[in-house]
């Protein structure tokens, strides 16, 4: 939850250009993560949470790719993109451990 309220904010200083582009996407891909996680977790079979789990880790990876992209076109300084890179990369292993203790 935090981490797509955090991509929201920072996405408001993406340029103006980019608000149907990369800030849309960002805003979805980070806000998909918890919506996903949550769809999978109530009354589901643990082959469905694994489901939705992946698609959650899916939409981080794509977060991920977002940060790339705005560090490159110097949207984001340096500072930023590590912090959300380092913050993304702890996500990713504990959605990953969390999927595989699914059976």
């Amino acid at each position: 939850m935090d981490l797509g309220e955090d991509i929201d904010k920072m996405a408001d200083g993406f340029p103006k250009k980019e608000i149907f582009n990369l800030s849309s996407q960002i805003r979805r891909a980070a806000d998909s993560i918890a919506l996903n996680i949550s769809e999978g977790s109530i009354g589901q079979s643990n082959p469905e949470q694994r489901k939705f789990m992946g698609y959650a880790i899916r939409s981080l990876a794509e977060v991920v790719t977002c940060l790339h992209k705005a560090k490159r076109r110097k949207y984001i300084n340096n500072n930023e993109f590590e912090k959300y890179y380092e913050f993304s990369f702890q996500l990713m292993n504990m959605m990953i451990a969390f999927r595989n203790k699914i059976n």
